[in-house]
């Protein structure tokens, strides 16, 4: 039987990046695509998933043997503290209807991406597996937090009661070509590198909000397309993994703004703004879990990644980057 592979939200940053990796790869490789193998990245337009008749007939039109969940409403702080209910809600029948018609028709395996935002507020670092449910969210997007918990609550329910091989994956924050560069609504490195873009063309100051102080991990998108495919081929547990580079691997705001600049070729008038507020200092994450199943795993570092990203922004501006509406 030949294994058909969906891939929900298959539009955005990292469906757009699973499908440039599975078309790249070599056939038969680790991340390659299986010889006679069929991949289907479906975009909203395909079927409105919080609709239980779309969503089934969008698994009608391609029967998928298999489907990485990567669908969802999302969007930055601003967002997700106006629109609480709208994200729990929204969010909920997203899942319960893909892991449900997934369960009705007999799906081998299914992968849902989550969000390090699902982790309680208050916790001892670094953030693992074990501490999903250990407290509550942040209070700044506890709709979007708790919907996502879900999913791993439903996953051990349709495991226990049906058998169904579901799992899920806890990214950390991800960047890369096919990224949300909306200048309102983007995570910190497409909003800067838009910003700094901008900054360069009007010949003005590029100016970073906070003291560049506070730490994160960041995931190339081809990196963490390259961890999907391996939990599709060799990861069969319910429990998630936290797809992430190392906690050493920790980078700061400041490190990612003089990369952008450098990148963007930025010789302007550049400050931080420290009247800004900096968010949570830092939150990492272990990969202890992803690197002992695996074997090792090679990431792109940092500045490498980021020069592929805004290479391809600057490639993309005028025509397929996700910019929003600027005044320029």
């Amino acid at each position: 039987m030949t294994n058909v592979v969906l891939v929900t939200g298959g539009t955005g940053l990292v469906g757009k990046a699973i499908e440039h990796i599975i078309n790249t790869e070599p056939e038969g490789s680790r991340f390659g695509k299986k010889p006679g193998e069929k991949w289907i990245f479906a975009s909203s337009s395909e079927g409105d998933l919080r609709d239980p008749t779309q969503t089934k007939k969008l698994y009608e039109k391609y029967q998928p043997t298999h489907v990485i969940h990567l669908a969802a409403l999302v969007g930055g702080l601003f967002k997700n503290m106006k629109y609480k209910l709208t994200f729990l809600r929204d969010n909920i029948l997203i899942n319960d209807n893909v892991l449900h018609v997934a369960y009705e028709h007999k799906t081998s395996k299914v992968i849902s991406c989550l969000s390090t935002c699902v982790f309680p507020d208050r916790v001892e670092y670094p953030l693992d597996e074990t501490k999903i449910h250990s407290g509550p969210p942040h209070e700044s997007n506890f709709g979007y937090a708790h919907a996502k918990r879900m999913v791993d609550v439903q996953n051990h329910a349709y495991k226990e009661e049906f058998g169904c091989n579901f799992t899920s994956a806890i990214p950390t924050n991800i960047f890369g070509p096919y990224d949300n560069f909306d200048l309102e609504d983007s995570h910190v490195i497409p909003g800067l590198i838009h910003k700094c873009y901008l900054a360069k063309q009007n010949k003005t100051s590029f100016v970073v909000a906070g003291t560049g102080k506070p730490l994160r991990q960041f995931i190339f998108s081809y990196d963490l397309a390259k961890l999907f495919i391996w939990m599709l081929r060799e990861y069969d547990d319910v429990e998630p993994v936290i797809l992430s580079v190392g906690e050493e691997e920790e980078v700061s705001i400041k490190e990612v703004a003089d990369a952008i600049v450098k990148a963007v070729g930025f010789e302007g008038d550049y400050k931080f703004d420290t009247t800004r507020a900096d968010g949570q200092f830092r939150k990492p994450a272990s990969n202890k879990k992803l690197l002992t199943l695996m074997g090792g795993f090679e990431f792109t570092p940092f500045t490498e990644a980021l020069d592929l990203t805004v290479k391809w922004f600057l490639e993309n501006y005028k025509n397929g980057a996700r910019i929003g509406s600027v005044k320029s």
